[in-house]
């Protein structure tokens, strides 16, 4: 059979009657990238992400650190959801047994691998949340002044710069160990052929699920919620959390477009699993629409001064205008054209509506992080002049490296797994809904 034959059945979506050739599908030209590909944009990325970073190290001695910060923890913690977000699924696939996933779970393990990365991004706003002199500090309750706050206080036992060091290294913890352990039972399969890695990984998964959802739920609200002590929502660690599955969504579905306009994966990731990609990627706008609206419903009809004044601040002083915009652009531009099933089933629409997801993520954290720069400032004594570029910078910079270490993520190693069990099925995937 030839390459024209198994670019056929991609087109046809695995509905003839004749199952697809396995030895023509997985050819080495079809599942690996050329040596050296994409070595050039991965080089101009890092680069252009070093400059931003150094750009926004000048933005912080221009506009104060503070600014300089928070943009920097939008870039951070919206490529950590990315890599969280991507776990999540690896997991999800082990433990349902999914069969049609095989062929594209391989790009959800290559960014759940860069949470090392993403954990090293982080550390350096953590380190200088707790050295910074007060009035540097995005957070409120590390600053010696708020210390005799009455709610501090009842909080403190838990709101302390000890307590909240060392939780951060037992999130961060579980999130690298659980990582490397899913990614090297994946590569170890492909290696031996040896199918228990499978058993293995889905076991794994099992604990693994309530390990991750409990640190992702205490890491938001450590380094989120906790940008203004004064608030609390039970509902926020699943906010967070459909927010981070939303962009890995997004991310996957821009790396399978990458590669089959570069003539990878035909035959082996199709229309169908395109399809069933824009399924999931419809979901969670829904999903993230649905908490989003129930946490502000219920703060709004229960009106306590110290929850409803974090949507205040987000109503007010300008920033009512991306409150609406992020509702109708994170909701409802995915979910109307999602709606469509060609939309789903296009290499370069489902690319498309991916881009526009990531941004609408990028916007929800800043959403969240960057009112709180200058939250307790007067009026009187706000900076001048735009400053802007300083979040642009400091949020690309973030962006550019990971995006660069992506790239040669994916294109070091087969793109999809090799031996698994579930690999026939994966290949004659036909979507009946």
């Amino acid at each position: 059979m030839s390459h024209a034959t198994a670019a056929q059945l991609d087109t046809h979506g695995g509905h003839d009657h004749h199952e697809p050739d396995a030895r023509v599908l997985l050819s080495r030209e079809n599942i690996y990238v050329p040596e050296g590909a994409g070595i050039g944009f991965s080089n101009l990325a890092l680069g252009a992400g070093g400059v931003c970073l150094l750009l926004t190290a000048v933005g912080a001695v221009l506009h104060g650190p503070k600014h300089a910060l928070a943009s920097y923890l939008v870039g951070v913690m919206a490529v950590l959801g990315m890599s969280l977000g991507a776990m999540f699924l690896v997991m999800v696939q082990h433990l349902t047994n999914a069969g049609w996933t095989v062929t594209i779970r391989r790009q959800c393990e290559n960014i759940m691998a860069l949470l090392p990365l993403a954990v090293a991004l982080l550390i350096p706003y953590l380190v200088l949340q707790l050295v910074l002199p007060d009035d540097m500090k995005l957070v409120q309750w590390m600053r010696s002044d708020m210390k005799g706050d009455y709610l501090l206080q009842k909080k403190a036992a838990y709101l302390n710069e000890t307590f909240f060091a060392i939780r951060a290294v037992l999130y961060v913890g579980i999130w690298l160990f659980l990582a490397h352990r899913l990614w090297n039972h994946s590569v170890t399969q492909d290696r031996t052929g040896d199918r228990t890695e499978t058993a293995k990984a889905r076991r794994m998964s099992t604990w693994g699920m309530f390990a991750f959802a409990l640190s992702l739920a205490f890491a938001s609200f450590d380094w989120l919620m906790s940008l203004d002590f004064r608030f609390f929502s039970t509902m926020w660690p699943v906010y967070i959390f459909a927010g981070a599955v939303f962009s890995s969504l997004g991310v996957l579905a821009i790396v399978l477009s990458t590669l089959r306009t570069f003539g990878r994966l035909t035959g082996v990731v199709t229309g169908e699993h395109y399809h069933d990609l824009g399924k999931l990627m419809f979901s969670f706008s829904v999903f993230w629409a649905y908490i989003a609206f129930s946490q502000y419903f219920l703060i709004w009809y229960s009106n306590i001064p110290e929850e409803t004044a974090y949507y205040f601040r987000r109503m007010t002083g300008g920033w009512e205008s991306l409150s609406a915009f992020l509702a109708f652009g994170h909701f409802g531009v995915p979910f109307f054209i999602l709606l469509f099933r060609n939309v789903k089933k296009s290499t370069i629409g489902l690319a498309a509506v991916a881009v526009w997801m990531l941004f609408m993520h990028i916007l929800d954290i800043f959403w969240i992080v960057r009112p709180m720069v200058y939250a307790s400032t007067p009026a009187d004594q706000m900076p001048g002049g735009i400053t802007i570029w300083l979040d642009i910078v400091a949020i690309a910079g973030v962006l550019a490296i990971f995006a660069g270490a992506l790239v040669r993520k994916v294109s070091s190693g087969v793109l999809i797994p090799l031996n698994d069990p579930r690999q026939s099925e994966a290949l004659a995937h036909r979507n009946y809904v």
